[in-house]
């Protein structure tokens, strides 16, 4: 399985993510290309504690739902609707330009793949989460968003 704990995987995502443009469109979804950068770095920020998001988790959500997520071999669902607190539209962070945010995302994805806080945060909907189900997310959720820009 495919997770930010393995170094291929991770270099992939980065290259992926150092890709992106100003010019891409979504090919699913309302969010533009500078708010999905910023939605992911948020993301990554509530993984490392850096962050506050509301729980939105229920006892299937935080047991099959979550196993399908990471572990099902089959891509996200495209609409599912996120928390207020990483949707750039509502709570999360407004994107400023573009070189920015991007290398922002950068820098905290490199700081999320090397030093979750130990223990780990609460995922909002998944609920306790491992190392390694943070690193299977962290990879599954890049690579949905980096797919709905074509990437």
């Amino acid at each position: 399985m495919k997770s930010l704990s393995h170094l291929t995987d991770r270099q992939a995502i980065s290259r992926r993510l150092a890709q992106v443009s100003a010019a891409d469109t979504a090919r699913w979804g309302s969010m533009n290309i500078n708010q999905m950068v910023c939605h992911l770095d948020d993301s990554y920020k509530v993984a490392l504690g850096e962050r506050k998001a509301s729980r939105a988790s229920n006892f299937m959500r935080r047991t099959l739902m979550k196993w399908v997520a990471l572990q099902a071999p089959i891509p996200w669902a495209k609409g599912f609707p996120t928390l207020p607190e990483v949707d750039q539209r509502k709570g999360g962070s407004r994107p400023i330009d573009f070189r920015q945010d991007l290398a922002s995302l950068l820098t905290t994805f490199d700081r999320f793949c090397d030093a979750l806080p130990s223990p780990c945060v609460q995922h909002p909907i998944f609920g306790e989460m491992t190392a390694g189900n943070w690193m299977r997310w962290g990879y599954l959720h890049a690579d949905h968003h980096l797919r709905q820009f074509g990437r």
